[in-house]
C-alpha cells in the first residue's frame, strides 16, 4: 500500500494545529502573536491628593511588554512609552484623579494578526493600585 506524501504531511499539520493551541513558541503559525503582559509593580503607589502636581510619570514594571502595550489608568488608555520589555512609562494628569481613592492600573496589549490558528495573542495584565490619600 502506497502513502500519498502530501496527504501525510497535511495530516501532521492538522495534528500540530489541534495539539498546540495557544502554545505560541511551538506553533509555527503563531509568528505574529503577541505575548500577554504581566504587571509586577507600579511607581508611585501612593500620593497625597492635596499635593498632586499638574502631571506625573507613572512607571509600570513587569514583563512581556511590546511596542503596542499601553498603560490603562482607571479604565483610560494612556499615551505610553515602552522603555524596555519590562518597563513602561506614561503621564497621568491631576485631572484624571478627581479625589482621594484607589485607582486601578493595568497593562494591555492588543492581539496580533494571528487569526484563528489556535494562537493566544495579547491580553490584559493583573491590576496594581495607585492609592491617593
Amino acid at each position: 500500500m502506497r502513502f500519498n506524501r502530501l496527504a501525510l504531511q497535511s495530516s501532521w499539520l492538522l495534528v500540530a494545529l489541534l495539539l498546540l493551541p495557544g502554545c505560541n513558541a511551538l506553533n509555527p503559525l503563531c509568528g505574529s502573536a503577541r505575548p500577554s503582559p504581566s504587571l509586577g509593580s507600579i511607581s508611585p503607589t501612593t500620593m497625597v491628593f492635596s499635593s498632586l502636581p499638574p502631571s506625573f510619570v507613572l512607571t509600570a514594571t513587569g514583563g512581556h511588554f511590546v511596542a503596542s502595550s499601553v498603560i490603562v489608568f482607571n479604565n483610560n488608555d494612556l499615551a505610553t512609552t515602552v522603555v524596555s520589555s519590562s518597563e513602561l512609562t506614561a503621564n497621568v494628569t491631576s485631572a484624571m484623579i478627581p479625589g482621594t481613592g484607589s485607582f486601578k492600573v493595568v497593562v494591555k496589549t492588543p492581539s496580533g494578526n494571528s487569526g484563528n490558528l489556535g494562537c493566544s495573542s495579547g491580553g490584559t495584565s493583573g491590576a496594581q493600585t495607585l492609592t491617593v490619600n
